[in-house]
């Protein structure tokens, strides 16, 4: 795995060694978010909070998370629901820090979509948080993750336009969604883009807050990062939805 090569590969190295022991980016992640994933973008606990009703119970359900991070989501769901957590991510310092957080019934692995791989049928629920844009073929990954995915088990992506991903028309007609359409793959989609409008005035405002604390503890170009990634939640949403969009995507397994 040429790490060099990989897209934001050190921008991540160097975000997750300052979520790690930066204490005003744990709180304002739970202020922004209502929880504290070491989020580097969108997903506030009222996305992560849908997977929960995708899980199934019993006393052997496996997840997976692709581009875990340092697997503090993964972690938040173990605790709401017992379930034996499995994740990877291609940066090192993030994979590091899962397996001091979350030692027990948990699996983490450095590596890359379209590198992995998985037994077949192991997994009940594979999550994907804004981490798809990562594949080099998006319809192939999806395959590749429904063959790791047991009966009845489900794919839950978190999905954005107007940034890494071009904005399209509709839900129906993004990069990710003719994917699955040329593989024939069915599935459901939701539109939160209102929802993230709201969540980003809520970051900005949030970020702001702890400007200050954030200076103090020589982050000034993360707080700077904050602002500029929220900057389209300054105006209207009705503008803001001509540049951005967020969806959530379900596969079903049957």
């Amino acid at each position: 795995m040429n790490n060099e090569n990989l897209l934001f590969y050190n921008e991540y190295e160097r975000f997750y060694e300052m979520a790690e022991r930066s204490s005003v980016f744990k709180n304002f992640c739970r202020d922004a978010y209502g929880e504290d994933f070491s989020q580097d973008g969108f997903s506030d606990i009222k996305q992560i909070n849908r997977i929960i009703d995708l899980i199934p119970k019993g006393n052997d359900v496996h997840i997976l998370d692709v581009g875990c991070g340092n697997g503090k989501m993964l972690g938040y769901l173990q605790k709401r629901t017992d379930v034996y957590i499995h994740g990877f991510d291609y940066s090192e310092n993030a994979i590091n820090t899962a397996k001091k957080l979350f030692p027990a019934n948990a699996d983490f692995k450095q590596g890359i979509i379209g590198e992995i791989d998985y037994p077949a049928e192991q997994f009940d629920v594979i999550t994907s948080m804004d981490t798809i844009y990562f594949a080099p073929d998006m319809g192939e990954f999806i395959q590749q993750a429904i063959r790791w995915l047991k009966k009845d088990g489900v794919v839950f992506i978190c999905y954005q336009e107007g940034d890494v991903m071009p904005k399209t028309e509709g839900p129906r007609t993004t990069v990710l969604a003719k994917a699955l359409q040329e593989n024939k793959i069915p599935y459901e989609v939701e539109d939160i883009t209102k929802e993230t409008y709201e969540m980003l005035k809520k970051k900005r405002e949030t970020a702001l807050v702890y400007q200050k604390s954030f200076e103090e503890e020589g982050l000034k170009e993360w707080f700077d990062l904050l602002m500029i990634q929220t900057d389209c939640a300054v105006q209207s949403f009705d503008l803001f939805s001509k540049e951005m969009a967020r969806y959530i995507y379900i596969i079903r397994k049957n």
